[in-house]
């Protein structure tokens, strides 16, 4: 790589970072930047580090990894490994800078976002943060007063010079289709039935145990009447715990009918270990439950699916809670505490919206008025305002 960069867009580790750097990287292409001018950085040990080699853009991965929160023995020697692979990571991205001279630095938060970070301060290169949760994140809290500017999700999220941007997620939303044609044509592509309702379940790519418990409680005694699909997706890690007999032959999507009245009084369920058809999911689902991760809100609002969210406890500064409360507030969610999910919490909330059709076409309208399907390029307008 040689050249000047005009942009170096950082953050890596989750889809949480990955998907919103990727999509602003995009978003530059489409104001008429070279795809060869913006170079992404991220993490050796992040998803990146497979899904970035087939991409258009050119892209540095870091040595080193994240600080463990911890004062275990075990967890502080591990931590001195990490202070030293992140010394790397800081020399190595000081270098880069001081070679290529990126017009501006968008860091996204993540393990790569303070070295690309610390070098923008260093080689003073303009520095626009992403802060994709209601809190800061540390990296972001941490660069705040050296940024030009501040991109946010939520309005009162307290970073130096923020704007409201919303969050970048993928393209396939933008022109997502909840209508009643659009979800009859998503439940196909799903092969779920066309009508009734369907519960969308989910909680991220490992699952959320919590979640998975009390979605196969509520199915595994289900009161709440026939003409219901449960789609629960339970992460690679706990598939094999709450999968059918059927799936744990090895197919990946089940059916079991549940309660006392017969399959035409229960539920038609289906248990998936992953889903890469999350596009087609939110369009078929009349609601989800899940956690309330960035990516995960972004993509419910946007979207415009009413949903059911359980804040992960113990989250870094609590911002899944945080996140939460936001659609809580604008009437799109309803927010059920991780120690209080169980069976019959869940069913009875589900009861209550299932039950009430305005509700959720409702907070389906909260939710996408407060989603910004534009995020991307607001951002990369942010960008360009002050790159130099």
């Amino acid at each position: 790589m040689s050249g000047r960069r005009g942009a170096v867009i950082a953050g890596g580790g989750t889809g949480g970072h990955i998907v919103p750097s990727l999509q602003i990287a995009r978003a530059l292409v489409a104001r008429g930047h070279a795809a060869d001018s913006i170079e992404l950085f991220g993490s050796r040990r992040g998803q990146e580090a497979v899904t970035w080699p087939n991409l258009e853009f050119p892209f540095t991965l870091l040595p080193g990894r994240g600080i463990r929160r911890s004062l275990r023995p075990a967890a502080m020697w591990t931590n001195a490994g990490a202070v030293i692979g992140l010394l790397r990571a800081c020399v190595r991205a000081v270098g880069s800078f001081a070679r290529h001279r990126p017009r501006v630095v968008v860091v996204v938060g993540g393990y790569a976002g303070f070295p690309a970070g610390l070098a923008a301060v260093l080689t003073r290169a303009p520095l626009v943060l992403m802060n994709t949760d209601a809190v800061p994140g540390a990296v972001n809290a941490l660069l705040g007063r050296f940024a030009t500017a501040s991109a946010v999700a939520f309005a009162g999220t307290k970073l130096p010079r923020a704007q409201v941007t919303g969050t970048p997620v993928r393209q396939e939303l933008d022109s997502l289709d909840r209508s009643p044609a659009g979800r009859a044509r998503a439940r196909a592509q799903l092969d779920l039935p066309v009508d009734g309702r369907t519960v969308a379940a989910f909680g991220g790519s490992l699952g959320a145990l919590r979640i998975n418990r009390a979605v196969a409680d509520v199915v595994g005694h289900w009161p709440l009447g026939g003409g219901h699909t449960v789609y629960h997706v339970t992460g690679r890690r706990d598939f094999e715990a709450f999968a059918p007999p059927r799936g744990r032959a090895g197919v990946e999507v089940s059916e079991r009918g549940a309660g006392s009245g017969g399959a035409g009084d229960g539920v038609d369920y289906r248990v998936v270990p992953f889903e890469d058809r999350m596009p087609e999911l939110y369009g078929a689902a009349d609601l989800c439950v899940a956690r309330a991760g960035a990516m995960t809100v972004a993509e419910l609002l946007v979207s415009g699916v009413p949903s059911i969210l359980v804040p992960l406890p113990g989250a870094p500064r609590d911002h899944q809670t945080r996140n939460a409360a936001a659609l809580v507030e604008a009437g799109a969610a309803v927010v059920i505490p991780d120690a209080e999910c169980d069976g019959p919490r869940l069913a009875a909330v589900l009861a209550t919206l299932l039950d009430d059709p305005v509700r959720l076409r409702d907070m389906g309208a909260a939710a996408r008025g407060l989603g910004h399907p534009d995020a991307a390029a607001r951002v990369a307008e942010l960008v360009d305002a002050h790159a130099r």
